[in-house]
């Protein structure tokens, strides 16, 4: 085993240096977030306190990705060596949701919910997830958290590259409301790169809920708009519905990779699928290097197999079967389906949930403490749904609902759809090793696994294994799709294993991470390139 505490950069090729620092640091797809963040540690606040008011800050400056009018999931450990805890804040559906219901105002041969129905819009869960984080482990009040999201929604901010990229992309959904073109286009087009953008009826609901709290957005009239909205578009949201969300602080799960323990949110998360592909590459070749075509060909062999069972199985409630999706027997099985020649992919069939406009937000502050936070519309701009009053998008997760009343994902009132987003936490001897996750709906266990195994197996560091060459393998689509810097001739001896090879064009994933060197006593910091932000700390 290779210890990664060593920078492994090629200072010949463009890239980043990890940040390096003692009391604090924080990891971020906006730098707008992570100075944010790095202030609330410097002026006290502790890595909880930081991390929420950084991903406030980025249901503004970054809209399409994630917002008050979505879901939050964290994994957060006190002092870099209590247990590590979970929280799931995904909203549930309405309570009047019934597969016939759906089916009649879909229609009775409808297998999917469309992307901009309201039936695509369970409650959000989000602003829930926040205060009770706060309200457990933090220290700041939900004021002066959000403060500073509110001073960008409603003074502006400039926006930056990859936001503007992915603004550009989702223009057919947002011009396709009224009231969402009206707020989130400029005349129908996406703002300008460095274009000052402002939110003011987002800073009115921000105000509303740093003045009463979880009244601000569950109650009065936030949501009488949010419900009016949902009602017009022929939503079965109900008053009851909003005011019975509420997180719930679960167990992880996680398995052992190399003497380190990863932790993930149980389902209704796919978090057990970057789980189940280490249970069966703990056992198979690394490979040569971090970049290399055996390496990367059993880690999309892995995938195709515990891909095809988390579209079988993965829901809420899934009881035992979790364990018996973890056994040593089902990863051997795994193992022994992997031929090192030729690629599975003929054989699987799962079905995409695509989706991919979320951020994650890596915190340890000077006590050590730890969070991974993750909070998502899904989709970019979610549902393209937006209440006219209050200014908030709505999310899509509903869409991960199926319509097949055989399917454990089925729709049924009151449930929790399947969810990709998934924080993590890397422990190792009873102490928090890494908070980290990587951005982009399916691909986020794909993403994981490809950056841990570099940092354990290859030895590299948290930046250099977030910069590293990425593929995604969705078999739905019969491809797997590669980062364009990909080498030759990686590609052609994975052609010759069968894989059919597309170069993407939207980049994968947005990892953030943050390592704990106990020994030194230095917190390593690596953000992703293909987002506009950054890892800084103190």
């Amino acid at each position: 085993m290779i210890k990664p505490i060593h920078s492994t950069r090629d200072f010949h090729s463009p890239g980043r240096s990890p940040v390096i620092a003692e009391n604090g640091m924080i990891a971020t797809s906006h730098p707008l977030s992570s100075a944010v963040g790095l202030k609330v540690l410097q002026e006290g606040g502790n890595a909880i306190d930081a991390a929420i008011a950084a991903i406030a800050v980025q249901g503004v400056v970054e809209p399409q990705s994630t917002g008050i009018g979505g879901d939050c999931f964290a994994l957060l450990s006190r002092n870099g060596s209590g247990p590590v805890l979970g929280l799931n804040g995904s909203g549930r559906s309405p309570g009047r949701a019934t597969l016939a219901q759906a089916k009649a105002a879909l229609g009775e041969n409808a297998r999917h919910i469309p992307r901009t129905s309201a039936w695509a819009v369970p409650v959000p869960g989000a602003v829930d997830a926040w205060l009770t984080l706060l309200e457990a482990h933090g220290t700041w009040d939900i004021a002066r958290v959000l403060a500073p999201a509110i001073d960008y929604a409603e003074n502006g901010f400039a926006v930056h590259p990859r936001v503007q990229f992915d603004w550009h992309n989702n223009l057919d959904v947002l011009n396709s409301f009224a009231e969402s073109k009206s707020m989130l286009t400029a005349n129908g087009s996406a703002p300008l790169v460095g274009q000052r953008w402002a939110f003011p009826k987002l800073a009115k609901t921000m105000r509303t809920i740093a003045a009463n709290g979880r009244a601000g957005f569950y109650d009065g009239w936030v949501l009488e708009d949010m419900l009016t909205t949902l009602a017009g578009l022929g939503g079965v949201h109900s008053a009851d519905d909003f005011g019975a969300t509420r997180s719930n602080w679960v167990e992880p799960i996680g398995v052992d990779y190399r003497g380190y323990q990863l932790s993930e949110i149980p389902p209704n998360g796919q978090g057990l699928v970057a789980l189940m592909m280490l249970k069966i590459l703990k056992n198979v070749p690394v490979g040569s290097a971090p970049v290399c075509a055996e390496r990367f060909h059993y880690q999309t062999e892995a995938a195709h197999l515990c891909y095809t069972d988390r579209n079988s199985f993965i829901a809420e409630g899934m009881g035992h079967l979790v364990k018996d999706l973890l056994s040593d027997e089902r990863a051997r099985l795994g193992q022994a389906m992997i031929n090192s020649e030729t690629t599975l992919a003929p054989l699987m069939a799962p079905r995409a949930l695509k989706g991919g406009d979320t951020v994650i937000v890596s915190c340890v502050d000077r006590d050590r403490n730890a969070i991974s936070l993750i909070n998502s519309l899904f989709n970019g701009f979610g549902s393209g749904i937006v209440s006219p009053r209050s200014g908030i998008v709505f999310h899509n997760r509903g869409q991960s609902f199926q319509l097949d009343e055989q399917h454990p994902n089925v729709l049924a009132p009151n449930k929790r759809p399947m969810h990709t987003i998934i924080p993590a936490m890397l422990s190792k001897d009873s102490r928090i090793q890494a908070a980290f996750g990587v951005m982009g709906g399916d691909y986020q266990p794909q993403g994981q696994v490809q950056i841990l195994t570099a940092m354990l197996d290859h030895g590299l560091d948290i930046q250099t294994a977030i910069d590293l060459p990425r593929l995604y393998a969705n078999a739905s689509a019969g491809m797997v799709e590669i980062d364009p810097t990909m080498p030759e001739h990686i590609i052609a001896a994975l052609q010759r294993k069968g894989h059919k090879l597309e170069r993407t064009r939207t980049p994968h994933g947005g990892a953030q991470g943050v390592w704990i060197d106990h020994e030194q006593g230095y917190l390593w910091g690596g953000s992703d390139p293909r987002k506009d932000g950054c890892a800084i700390g103190y």
